[in-house]
């Protein structure tokens, strides 16, 4: 009789504990709590907090900018009066001889006065285009194949004035029936200012005959 209670007792604690392992209740057991170390402290890093100021409102605010004269204390200088004016400059011309030649032609003729045969005569005209007088201004004329020396193969005039022009006859000696190169200098007061070459002197009689007015200082043009 004891042995059969409990055998009743064992089995209704068994169906107990079947029962209480199901999900009877819709609920499903809890699980046991894990515990867990607590992490070691780290004191926190505390720093000076800046201070900050804001910055002023301008709101509403127009800032006019008038502008300003500079002031000084100096003196200022005075102003300028005619008598303090610069002088005007003058242009003055600086001093230079210059000329121009023009050979206008040639003729050749027969000098028997002096027994030299066959002679030729250049026709020049010199201009002074300088800003100087030319005192004792000479033509000098050489030929290529010139014999003895003519006496008329120089010329000159005792001043030949700024803007002037004289037209000088001067003659050499050379071979009968020849063709000639010519060369002319002119000077003043021995200084020569100009040298003119020739291949061919071309025959005067072809443009209207010797000038009229050999040695004659006259004006540029006239």
């Amino acid at each position: 009789m004891y042995n059969l209670c409990m055998r009743k007792i064992f089995t209704l604690l068994l169906v107990t504990v079947t029962l209480s392992a199901c999900d009877v209740w819709g609920a499903a057991p809890q699980p046991f709590p894990v515990w867990t170390p607590i992490p070691t402290w780290t004191p926190g890093i505390v720093t000076a907090t800046p201070l900050i100021i804001p910055p002023p409102s301008f709101e509403n605010t127009v800032t006019v900018i008038m502008p300003s004269t500079p002031t000084s204390t100096d003196t200022p200088p005075p102003s300028p009066t005619p008598t303090d004016a610069l002088p005007t400059e003058t242009f003055t011309p600086l001093p230079v001889q210059a000329v121009e030649i023009e050979i206008l032609g040639c003729n050749t003729s027969i000098d028997i006065r002096l027994g030299m045969g066959e002679v030729t005569n250049a026709y020049v005209t010199v201009k002074n285009t300088g800003t100087l007088d030319l005192p004792n201004t000479c033509g000098l004329l050489r030929a290529i194949d010139e014999g003895r020396e003519h006496p008329d193969k120089t010329s000159c005039v005792q001043n030949l004035p700024v803007g002037h022009q004289v037209t000088l006859k001067l003659t050499v000696d050379t071979t009968y029936r020849q063709d000639t190169i010519i060369q002319v200098d002119v000077s003043s007061d021995e200084t020569l200012l100009l040298r003119v070459d020739r291949h061919s002197c071309r025959n005067i009689g072809l443009f209207g005959g010797a000038p009229s007015d050999v040695g004659v200082v006259k004006p540029i043009g006239r």
